[in-house]
């Protein structure tokens, strides 16, 4: 039997979740990776096997039964999830203001940015509380923050200040499983979606991701962080 830990890492074919993965493996950690990109999924999970114990699971986190399948390829050949990074996101939309923004698209950025997490964490909580162990991160920004918003990327930024409330929920609703729940905004960081102006690496910005991935206090719980310190929502 294996007694590393597994983790999830939704996203991690690429940037900050390729990293996020890249760190949890450097620590020890069995990673799940997904992708929506299949190929793409595979070459980044034989890469990451220099560090690790890397897998590779096909993952829509827009699609039910995509989910579901995943769900059922964990329950029957690891029997446990330790560690879920939500981190796939889509669309900081730099172009579109709130009162002109294109609703359908919108739409399809809250479907991946905060549906597809709440299905994960609807999915994959019950297998942690029978475990009695999780940890889950929601990968946040401070594009989300209600403290200091102002105007600009309206589908991105409700879709992640939607994202930090759900986490807030689900930690309120985890108590006595040894389950801690909690967004990290891991600051603007060099990715396809951060643009090559980002002052921190993918690296830079997974550190307090995995950070959080191995929390102990229990009091650490529902909160908000950035490098390693709460922040305010």
């Amino acid at each position: 039997m294996n007694t590393k830990k597994l983790a999830l890492v939704t996203g991690a074919n690429r940037g900050i979740g390729y990293a996020i993965a890249k760190g949890l493996l450097s620590d020890g950690y069995m990673v799940l990776v997904t992708s929506r990109n299949k190929i793409d999924g595979e070459k980044a999970t034989q890469k990451l096997k220099e560090f690790g114990d890397a897998h590779y699971f096909p993952l829509d986190v827009s699609e039910d039964s995509s989910i579901h399948q995943l769900n059922q390829y964990v329950s029957k050949e690891f029997g446990k999830l330790d560690v879920l990074i939500n981190n796939a996101g889509i669309n900081y939309d730099t172009w579109q203001t709130t009162l002109e923004a294109d609703l359908a698209e919108v739409h399809q950025t809250i479907e991946t940015n905060v549906m597809g997490p709440w299905k994960m964490m609807q999915s994959f909580v019950p297998l942690m509380k029978k475990n009695n162990y999780g940890r889950i991160v929601n990968v946040s920004s401070g594009s989300g923050a209600m403290n200091g918003m102002g105007g600009g990327t309206p589908g991105y930024s409700v879709s992640k200040t939607a994202l930090n409330v759900l986490t807030i929920k689900v930690a309120a609703e985890v108590g006595g499983h040894n389950i801690l729940v909690n967004s990290v905004c891991p600051g603007w960081v060099k990715t396809d979606m951060g643009g090559s102006g980002a002052p921190r690496s993918p690296e830079e910005g997974a550190e307090t991701i995995v950070w959080a991935a191995k929390l102990e206090d229990q009091s650490m719980n529902g909160k908000f962080f950035r490098d390693k310190k709460e922040i305010p929502w």
